[in-house]
């Protein structure tokens, strides 16, 4: 393979890791922002709920209830980002070693 294809499949695949790790980002403020969310629930007895334009007074259990499933969802997202990621990761590594590779061997000649 050119050395000029092996270049243009590193750069998609560092692309893919940037789109990897704005994804993981996001999750992860999602994620501290839920955590954050439980925790105040902790000191509270009176809580609302964001429905819209509206502030509605909630039930404590469905609304600590409702949390956690988001915060286990999330965290089920950010595994398989994190997964992702390095799989991307080894793809770059690979691609790079080889191209590395193909100008020692231009280098010899």
């Amino acid at each position: 393979m050119k050395q000029e294809e092996k270049i243009h499949q590193l750069q998609i695949a560092e692309q893919g890791m940037q789109q990897l790790l704005m994804q993981k980002q996001t999750f992860q403020t999602q994620l501290m922002e839920i955590e954050s969310a439980q925790e105040e629930m902790k000191n509270s007895d009176a809580v609302y709920k964001v429905v819209g334009n509206l502030m509605l007074k909630s039930k404590k259990e469905e609304v600590e209830k409702e949390l956690k499933e988001k915060n286990e969802i999330i965290s089920l997202r950010l595994k398989n980002i994190e997964r992702q990621e390095e799989a991307a990761q080894e793809k770059v590594k690979k691609i790079r070693e080889e191209l590395l590779q193909g100008i020692r061997e231009k280098e010899k000649k």
